[in-house]
């Protein structure tokens, strides 16, 4: 006898933290509007150059911005979870981006149309001003992440990585490949190997194949630099309100 199928109730959109921070009035208003999309692992969700069509506020799930250079190799310059928004040039005039944006870890959102959102966006409300704040946290991520590159050890980077990715998820565990790692990072995965290994050896994380999980978070706060705290400050200053509620 086969077991009963479990449905899975689908996720509020109020778990994504802009739109739960939106007074009554406009969240009803956009409501009819959000259409819920499935975000496999790899997706690209925009290719850099693309004229974007849909705005994306994830529930689940992280969304990297990459830079990819003309001899193949890329860069996350940024990520997004669940606090955030994919697709800031429909409301920023520029059309396009210089970046692809691409999933990271498997999770859901609620896509709204570039007609709907530039309609919003004119209307001058909360969704103008969190969609803005939310730009500049984005902007900052991205400022910081240059310099993180620059001037910190790839030790230093993974903790970052690892704490920011832990912050969007609610989790401790990670499902990413070494070669992903690399991807992101812009190293080689033979670094990515030692790094990682390191990291094990010292007891802060445990990982099987495509999967990391952190088992002292607090070691790892101490180990990282301070580009994780700028950040993380900045968007509690900016998005005070952005708590991704779960309903």
């Amino acid at each position: 006898m086969s077991k009963p199928k479990i449905i899975t109730p689908p996720p509020s959109p109020k778990q994504n933290g802009i739109l739960a921070a939106l007074p009554a009035k406009d969240y009803a208003r956009l409501l009819p509007d959000l259409k819920l999309v499935e975000m496999p692992l790899n997706w690209t969700v925009s290719e850099s150059g693309d004229h974007v069509n849909f705005l994306h506020f994830p529930t689940s799930g992280i969304v990297s911005l990459m830079y990819a250079l003309e001899d193949g190799s890329t860069s996350e310059t940024a990520l997004v979870g669940n606090e955030g928004l994919v697709g800031i040039s429909i409301f920023m005039g520029g059309e396009s981006m210089p970046t692809s944006t691409e999933v990271q870890s498997v999770g859901q959102a609620y896509r709204l149309s570039r007609s709907v959102m530039k309609h919003e966006f004119a209307l001058g409300g909360q969704l103008q001003r969190l969609a803005l704040l939310f730009t500049q946290a984005l902007i900052s991520q991205t400022s910081q992440t240059a310099v993180c590159n620059q001037h910190h050890s790839l030790d230093q980077q993974m903790c970052r990585w690892l704490l920011m990715s832990m912050d969007r998820l609610d989790s401790n565990t990670l499902l990413i490949t070494q070669e992903a790692m690399s991807n992101l990072l812009g190293v080689r995965r033979e670094s990515v190997t030692q790094t990682m290994g390191q990291l094990l050896k010292d007891g802060l994380i445990t990982r099987a194949r495509g999967r990391i999980t952190v088992i002292d978070r607090s070691k790892l706060e101490q180990r990282v630099c301070e580009c994780y705290g700028v950040v993380r400050n900045e968007y509690e200053r900016l998005l005070p309100s952005n708590k991704g509620v779960k309903e």
